[in-house]
């Protein structure tokens, strides 16, 4: 089976790695991207453009690069979620997962028997991994659950421990929401990062990954001292305003 190398290199404490969010459901953004030197690039079925159909043709389009592809599911479905790891995706993010309860339902969606409940028929998974994928799917897939609000954090330890999930997802913009602050200007209040710390924590002493959302880029600089395991860097629709925007401050002077 061909390796998770984005795993690989979790496993080696690499501190530089970068996740990039594509959320403007088109193929041709996602093989842009995939041509940047990204460790992984994630599709957001959640917030994001993409229905199961784009999504397929963008993991196709990730796919022929070497840069490792992942999906954030809508929701915790199992349906979807077994559909989207039969399409190939080396990686779900699954939002809103609240209790240990939610969270071995997401895990045994992942996992083939007897380790989990995921039913057998990886249609494009083999394609591009391997024919003896069934075989390997289990320790090769990484699973994160998103750590997003104030029952999560108070349930992270019971989280963390539940066999077969990899690591935690933080949610700062709905973690900030929760907690009562503002999802865009309260990142870096005291409360927020207490509650990012007390998540790194507790999946630090259960032997997970963390992971962390970091829309604006200078956010993702001072993430860098937490030591995450991987941090999501901006997106694609942020990404092509931000480089209009710099042309047409140089072109359109005082305009832009």
């Amino acid at each position: 089976m061909k390796p998770n190398r984005l795993k690989e290199r979790m496993l080696a404490n690499d501190p530089s790695l970068l996740n990039g969010w594509l959320t403007l459901g088109s193929v041709a953004a996602a093989e842009v991207m995939s041509r940047q030197p990204w460790d992984a690039l994630t599709i957001d079925m959640q917030h994001g453009l993409a229905d199961f159909d784009t999504a397929l043709n963008m993991l196709r389009a990730i796919s022929s690069s070497e840069v490792t592809p992942m999906v954030r599911v809508p929701w915790l479905d199992p349906a979807l979620i077994m559909r989207m790891l039969d399409a190939g995706t080396y990686g779900v993010i699954c939002p809103m997962i609240n209790t240990r309860a939610q969270c071995e339902e997401f895990v045994a969606c992942c996992r083939y028997a007897p380790q989990g409940a995921r039913s057998f028929g990886p249609t494009r998974a083999p394609l591009y991994a391997g024919d003896d994928y069934w075989k390997h799917a289990n320790d090769t897939v990484l699973t994160f659950a998103m750590v997003e609000t104030r029952q999560a954090v108070e349930a992270v330890d019971e989280i963390v421990s539940v066999p077969g999930l990899d690591g935690v997802y933080i949610g700062p913009s709905d973690l900030s929401l929760t907690l009562g602050l503002d999802p865009n200007a309260g990142l870096d209040h005291p409360d927020l990062l207490a509650a990012v710390d007390k998540i790194h924590a507790a999946a630090k002493r259960a032997g997970k990954f963390t992971v962390m959302h970091c829309n604006p880029i200078d956010y993702a600089q001072r993430m860098q001292a937490r030591g995450f395991s991987l941090r999501t860097v901006s997106n694609d629709t942020r990404l092509l305003a931000m480089a209009a925007q710099d042309l047409l401050r140089q072109l359109k002077p005082g305009q832009a």
